[in-house]
């Protein structure tokens, strides 16, 4: 691999950033509400089997009620 000069490396980093497409003001805030509200059902969902597994093991394991 040939060797870079610092300088002729940063030309081309801002070469490459000007080839990228960024998202819009609007597309990062539905973007995050998306994985927020995706964050939250998953959060719910794992609780629950969480509770419902550890009730599980208590009757299993004569611990329970």
């Amino acid at each position: 691999m040939a060797k870079v000069s610092p300088i002729q490396f940063f030309r081309q980093v801002k070469q490459e950033v000007k080839k990228v497409t960024w998202p819009t003001r609007k597309e990062v805030v539905q973007t995050s509400i998306m994985v927020i509200i995706l964050v939250a059902i998953a959060a719910t969902f794992f609780f629950f089997v969480d509770q419902i597994i550890g009730w599980v093991m208590k009757l299993i394991l004569g611990l329970g009620v």
